[in-house]
């Protein structure tokens, strides 16, 4: 980075960095074992799926209708839905962090992440994530995907700023290699203490 370039905005993913992961392998095997489901068959069609889903190209309820509710069921959509929203936990810490950071050097807030929308949007009114985030580029909302560099090109468009007055915090090295190849910050994130000195390097100091 050059040293001269002032950090301005913060580009953030949620699962991983700020809150848990909304519907992972751990969170899909929890609810195999709960609902007695068909592992490879969940599987199998949730991979199939998915991606169409974050990409806001289907409900929640059509994903669930590909997934599990092809055929009837002991329990309800609405019982399986509840189960999904509340498989998140939050890391209070970071959220703590990026809330203060922000307050102090005046900075652009940005989340950069895949979701779909109705998980999306619960996390977010869940964990107030809008209390310190100015704008959402998610995939629900701009149907694409990381690592599809064009949703960080939106993202800077939306912001109007340059690459390199960006940080970027990721918890999945491939998506910041992709960030970095568009000349923005980034930083894989594995724990609170590598990612302070990390943002530390950048002149954002608590």
């Amino acid at each position: 980075m050059d040293n001269h370039t002032k950090i301005t905005t913060l580009f953030l993913d949620i699962g991983g960095v700020l809150l848990t992961n909304g519907w992972d392998r751990a969170a899909r095997k929890l609810a195999i074992q709960t609902y007695g489901l068909d592992a490879v068959e969940m599987e199998e069609r949730h991979h199939l799926t998915f991606d169409t889903y974050e990409e806001g190209k289907l409900t929640l309820d059509e994903y669930l209708n590909r997934v599990v509710f092809y055929e009837d069921r002991s329990f309800t959509r609405q019982e399986f839905r509840d189960f999904m929203f509340a498989q998140t936990a939050p890391y209070p810490e970071m959220l703590e962090l990026v809330a203060k950071l922000k307050a102090k050097y005046k900075l652009k807030i940005a989340i950069v992440n895949n979701e779909g929308r109705e998980l999306n949007e619960h996390r977010i009114r869940h964990f107030n994530i809008s209390s310190f985030v100015d704008f959402y580029i998610s995939s629900c909302f701009v149907h694409f995907r990381k690592p599809d560099a064009d949703i960080y090109r939106i993202a800077l468009d939306i912001a109007q700023v340059r690459p390199e007055e960006v940080v970027y915090l990721e918890d999945r090295s491939m998506f910041v290699d992709v960030a970095n190849g568009l000349g923005i910050n980034g930083v894989c994130h594995t724990d609170y203490e590598s990612t302070v000195k990390q943002l530390a390097a950048f002149g954002l100091v608590l």
